[in-house]
This record gives C-alpha cells, sequence and structure tokens, in this order.
C-alpha cells in the first residue's frame, strides 16, 4: 500500500514541475464549460416564454452542463495518456523489472491526477455559481444519489480500461509514437460527442438515440447526470448498468489480449 501512496505522491510532485501545462489545461476546460454553458443560456433567452426546449427546462440543462463540467474532470482526466510513450521509449522494461504491477500503477496515476482535476473543478465552479447564481436542480432523494455515485465508479474504470487500449496500440506501432496518438485522437472527439459534453444525448432523433445506447460512451457521462436529475427510472437504471457491465468486460478482455499480445512484440527498442 506504501508504494501505491508514494505513486501518488510522485504524480502530485509532477505538476509542481509542470505547472504551466497543468493551468493551461485547466484554463481550456473551463473556457470549453463556458462556452457550452453560456451558448444554452442564450438559447433558453432567445426563446422567453418557452419552458421547455426538446423536452429539457433552463434548470435541468443548466445543471446538466455543470455536473458535465465536474464530472468530466473526474472520468476523463487520465494519465494512461503516456502509456504509449513509455512502451515506444522502452521505458516499459522499468515495470517490467520491478515488483509492481502495471495496470495497478496507471490505475494509482490516474487516481491521482483524477484529485487534483476535481479539487480545481470543485474551486472553479464555486466561484462561477457564487457569482452568476444559476437555478441549479439539486437532487436530495438517495435511490439516485446512490446510483448516480455507482455510475461514476463504473464509468472511471471503463475510461480506464478505454484509456489503455488506445495506449497498448504502441506495441504495434514502434517505430512512430504518433501511430499511437493519431487513433487516440480521433477517438477522443468521438467520445467527446456520444459521451454528451456538449448536448444531452436524448435531443437527437430516437432511432439514432437508441443505438448510441448501446455502445459504451453514454455510460461516461450521460447516463450518470440522467440519473441524477432523476429523469430515468429503475428499469432503465438497471439496463443502463448491465450495458455499461457488458462493455467493461468487453474492454478488459480487450486489454488483456492487448497485453499479452503485445508483451511478445516488445523489444524496448527505446532503451
Amino acid at each position: 500500500m506504501k508504494k501505491y501512496w508514494q505513486i501518488i505522491k510522485n504524480t502530485w510532485c509532477e505538476y509542481s514541475a509542470y505547472r504551466l501545462n497543468f493551468l493551461v489545461w485547466r484554463l481550456r476546460s473551463f473556457i470549453s464549460f463556458a462556452m457550452i454553458y453560456f451558448f444554452w443560456l442564450a438559447v433558453f433567452e432567445s426563446s422567453a416564454g418557452t419552458s421547455k426546449i426538446l423536452g429539457w427546462q433552463q434548470t435541468q440543462i443548466l445543471t446538466y452542463i455543470l455536473g458535465v463540467a465536474l464530472i468530466r474532470s473526474l472520468i476523463f482526466s487520465s494519465r494512461t495518456i503516456d502509456v504509449g510513450g513509455e512502451i515506444e521509449q522502452g521505458s516499459l522494461s522499468n515495470f517490467l523489472l520491478k515488483p509492481l504491477d502495471f495496470f495497478k500503477f496507471w490505475f494509482t496515476r490516474d487516481l491521482a491526477d483524477k484529485f487534483i482535476n476535481i479539487i480545481c473543478t470543485f474551486f472553479e465552479l464555486g466561484i462561477f455559481i457564487l457569482i452568476l447564481k444559476p437555478n441549479l436542480f439539486i437532487q436530495n432523494n438517495l435511490f439516485f444519489i446512490f446510483f448516480f455515485l455507482l455510475a461514476i465508479i463504473m464509468a472511471t474504470i471503463l475510461y480506464f480500461y478505454i484509456n489503455l487500449f488506445l495506449g497498448f496500440l504502441a506495441f504495434w506501432t514502434p517505430e512512430s509514437w504518433s501511430g499511437a496518438w493519431g487513433p487516440r485522437f480521433v477517438f477522443t472527439i468521438i467520445i467527446e460527442f456520444f459521451a454528451g459534453t456538449i448536448f444531452p444525448l436524448d435531443i437527437l432523433p430516437k432511432t439514432f438515440f437508441n443505438l448510441i445506447q448501446l455502445t459504451p460512451f453514454p455510460y461516461l457521462l450521460y447516463f450518470p447526470l440522467k440519473i441524477y436529475l432523476g429523469q430515468i427510472n429503475f428499469g432503465q437504471i438497471v439496463f443502463g448498468f448491465l450495458i455499461c457491465l457488458f462493455w467493461l468486460v468487453v474492454w478488459y478482455k480487450m486489454v488483456s489480449w492487448q497485453w499479452q499480445k503485445g508483451l511478445k512484440l516488445y523489444g524496448a527498442e527505446g532503451r
């Protein structure tokens, strides 16, 4: 346990060495959130007298956008984006020679990263709410709060495996790390859209929305927030968890296969 606590402390120390990078990342995240928030605020203000737009009330949509900013900083913040570089540079050998579990190491790094990002997001959103005083929905039903927190935990693990999958692509692109970054960049754009970071997914055409629900992406952001807002019933919650659990198993199996096959190809050329 002590070694993993040391990993957390080392990860935090890295931020003190690369403060500018972290500040730029936080600024980018805040600007992205603010643009989406004020966009939806303008939509409702331009439709004065309309209580709902596309089935959403203003209080609900603004709460959703604030929720996206908060949960996104927890789930989407990750250090596993560095895994491809470790493989390409040959640094993976350091893990193979030490009594340290590779997967636990990176998950611990992820947790350290998420802790810092969520603290910063709470501070940023706290100031934002104090200044603008938006009318937000506060969930007080313990039933929805429990499943909301459970959905966040599952989403965090799911995103961890998705990121590892993309990082392990570097096993098959040893000549250039860009071979791993290319798919990651494209996949990140897909995730951002289909996770519901810009708008609630249920405003899409019903057929398209039903298809999206069968993918793993809505369960990263959209699904937990729908639970928090109390907009889905128990049956829909169970269905969502079953789909999420299915994709957790699928991504875990794919990552395990990649790891086993990749180690057979790994040559530590960068060392």
